[in-house]
């Protein structure tokens, strides 16, 4: 802290890493160090800081706690965050963040005011913008033939870009490094030399557990939404997906369409997907076995990939050489057996001088052997004979087919910005070879969210992109809401959303699709709207939406198109509404009624098409995986319960059903929940509620 003062001075603007990659120890010595000296200056850039679950109310809390004691035991708590949250942070200390925990900040006036709206492609530079002058993060190390190396592991997303741009400012700044060794080792571009550090916090203390995002269940919305777009996913193609359980469900049912085919289909069938989107799942889909595997480009490395992996589904591998991606995409280079003819292929794409960067790549994947050299512009053979590195002579062709390797190495199977996800998903990676690991590339957002890096190179690598993502509301015009309130108050953040949309349609053959529920759990409400005072995804940028009622393809398509098949896929109780509303607008015509096909859009109807394949064991509520216990599972679904029946419930009738049957003796088996729900004796009349609706839902009579 001495140092950092002493060579940067008192106003520390400092640049934090998303989500897990944070050095809590370092952060949290800052910040009290800024609240003992209001003399200091201390300003958080950053993003999603994370914050264990902690529950609204007391009974929530009393259910929560053990299970936070169990799944975050040693993880250290942000303290920044919790003065955030309950509005205690001092008038010196400020927290910019361009992105939230969904809804965590919605009732957070300052945290609100403070907030950066920005793609994530541009928050390296709005950081640097804003006055970044210490950048640090979390990274794990090894040592090689006695040099130190890092690995920037679950955050190289901003990483690298800002320390370029901070570098070649010359603005003072620190670059300061803490090691936690529980990290996974990511090599590739996630590899940096230990110059890139200042200072580097080197202590076992800081070794501390990750935190992890315990699974949420997947609920029948979520399957049919999952099924839904699995089946848009092309076979040999790129796929991006998102943290939560709409990510589980599309990977889930990724699983079952590669491992059994036959019951794929029939749900496909049921769900009404299968009759209703027949010609675009041909023309764009799939819903056979993966033969070629799937490659995936995504911001989030979400543990959904590590289970497409471990399925065999994961394994589709890029390389980076244009001409060399493009031969593999057209079949005429097979990278597990090289043939010199490729060499011609690439001339007839154009490939004539290869350049000292060309080479290395090239050898770097096999594609020359490791004995051949690069000279000057000549290409060295292993026993001296050299040509000029021109795949246009045929005597440079000849030799250079001598100097070829049997197979290409080192392809990716995934390149990543960050990674986050439950403690099963880091000890996969850890449990992983390096050579293993080395098949995923962590880097910078800058890559992966667009094309401008290297775009002929990336259009060949993401070739059948289906970039999928989550919204929270779709209006008729096509818009999508995903980040925000028409009170301009933010439940997230934009992140990397626009970037992937608009990355879609800058692809020949890519395509957007986003997620919607198609009404709020909360209230019933339609999540299909007219119009909304907010938009995240604009109407020219209109693709594909699917809620749970079906797809509705909007590209090239007219308003009237639009409007209609969003209508198609959004809640029966809510299409008259709706379909008032286009018409009143003039956007459909007077007399057009919903299709009979679309009228029977409930979860009725959806609960009965699962029915009988959850009765075979198929799609359950947490098919990656679960924290919860048993009993935290039971209890999680009677409190649901309990919550929804108080909220809808006027007070006076809950008042009479306590006092009609809140005396009664508690059954045996129930006694142990109410103790850790310190409900055994309540001490207020609201407990005492609490306790009566909580027996009743586990009784089932709620």
């Amino acid at each position: 802290m001495d140092e950092i003062l002493r060579r940067i001075g008192k106003d520390i603007r400092l640049g934090l890493s998303l989500g897990l990659g944070k050095p809590v120890e370092l952060v949290n010595a800052l910040y009290r160090r800024a609240c003992a000296d209001p003399s200091i200056k201390l300003t958080i850039l950053s993003a999603l800081s994370l914050e264990k679950p902690s529950g609204a109310s007391p009974l929530e809390r009393a259910f929560l706690q053990p299970f936070v004691d169990r799944v975050f035991a040693g993880v250290p708590d942000l303290e920044y965050v919790r003065a955030q949250r309950d509005g205690s942070l001092p008038a010196n200390v400020e927290v910019c963040e361009f992105f939230f925990r969904p809804g965590s900040m919605l009732g957070n006036a300052r945290a609100q005011q403070n907030y950066i709206s920005t793609n994530y492609t541009f928050a390296a530079r709005d950081v640097f913008d804003r006055g970044c002058n210490v950048v640090t993060q979390i990274v794990c190390k090894r040592v090689v033939d006695g040099r130190t190396f890092f690995s920037l592991s679950c955050n190289p997303d901003t990483s690298l870009e800002l320390a370029q741009r901070l570098e070649e400012s010359g603005r003072p700044y620190l670059a300061i490094a803490e090691i936690n060794q529980n990290l996974p080792y990511m090599a590739n571009d996630a590899e940096v030399p230990d110059t890139l550090f200042d200072l580097v916090i080197d202590d076992p203390s800081c070794t501390t557990p990750l935190f992890s995002t315990p699974k949420m269940p997947v609920t029948t919305p979520d399957v049919m939404i999952g099924l839904a777009a699995s089946a848009l996913v092309r076979d040999g193609g790129t796929l991006q997906i998102g943290i939560g359980s709409l990510g589980d469900a599309i990977v889930d049912a990724l699983k079952l369409r590669d491992a059994d085919t036959a019951s794929y289909r029939d749900a496909l069938a049921a769900s009404g997907v299968a009759r209703d989107s027949a010609e675009l799942i041909e023309a764009i889909g799939g819903t056979g076995p993966f033969e070629q595997g799937l490659y995936g480009a995504t911001e989030m490395f979400v543990d959904g990939f590590w289970h497409l992996l471990r399925a065999g589904i994961l394994r589709r591998r890029v390389y980076d050489f244009w001409a060399l991606q493009q031969l593999i995409n057209d079949g005429r280079c097979k990278p597990e057996a090289l043939d010199p003819v490729v060499l011609e292929h690439m001339e007839s794409l154009g490939v004539r001088v290869i350049r000292t960067q060309d080479f290395e790549c090239l050898q770097h994947h096999g594609f020359f052997t490791d004995d051949t050299r690069y000279q000057h512009g000549y290409i060295v053979a292993p026993d001296g004979e050299r040509a000029v590195a021109n795949v246009a002579d045929p005597t440079a062709r000849a030799l250079m087919a001598r100097c070829m390797g049997t197979a290409l190495r080192r392809g990716i199977v995934l390149h990543g910005g960050f990674f986050l996800g439950p403690r099963a998903f880091y000890d996969g990676l850890n449990a992983m070879t390096q050579a293993e690991r080395d098949a995923i590339c962590m880097t910078g957002v800058n890559k992966i969210n667009q094309l401008d890096v290297n775009p002929r190179l990336y259009q060949h690598q993401r070739r059948d992109a289906r970039f999928i993502n989550t919204g929270m509301m779709a209006m008729l015009s096509g818009a999508v809401v995903s980040d925000g309130l028409d009170d301009l108050r933010v439940v997230s953040g934009v992140g990397g959303q626009y970037n992937f949309v608009a990355m879609a349609h800058q692809l020949r053959d890519g395509r957007s699709i986003l997620l919607v529920r198609a009404v709020r759990d909360t209230n019933g409400d339609s999540n299909i709207v007219f119009n909304y005072g907010h938009t995240t995804i604009p109407r020219h940028l209109r693709d594909i939406v699917i809620t749970e009622y079906g797809i509705a393809q909007l590209r090239g398509r007219s308003d009237s198109e639009v409007a209609k098949a969003l209508i198609n896929i959004a809640d029966s109780r809510h299409q008259p509404s709706l379909l008032a509303r286009a018409q009143q607008a003039g956007k459909i015509e007077r007399g057009y009624q919903v299709p009979e096909r679309h009228r029977n859009n409930t979860p009725e109807r959806l609960e009965a098409a699962l029915a009988p394949f959850r009765a075979r064991g198929l799609f359950p509520a947490f098919p990656l995986g679960c924290d919860f216990t048993d009993e935290e599972l039971m209890l999680a679904k009677a409190l649901k319960a309990v919550k929804a029946r108080a909220e809808s419930t006027p007070k006076w009738k809950l008042l009479l059903t306590h006092l009609l049957h809140g005396r009664r003796e508690a059954p045996t088996e129930m006694r142990h929940h109410l103790r850790r729900l310190n409900l055994e004796a309540p001490k207020t009349l609201q407990d005492g509620i609490a306790r009566t609706l909580l027996l009743q839902a586990l009784a089932g009579t709620a």
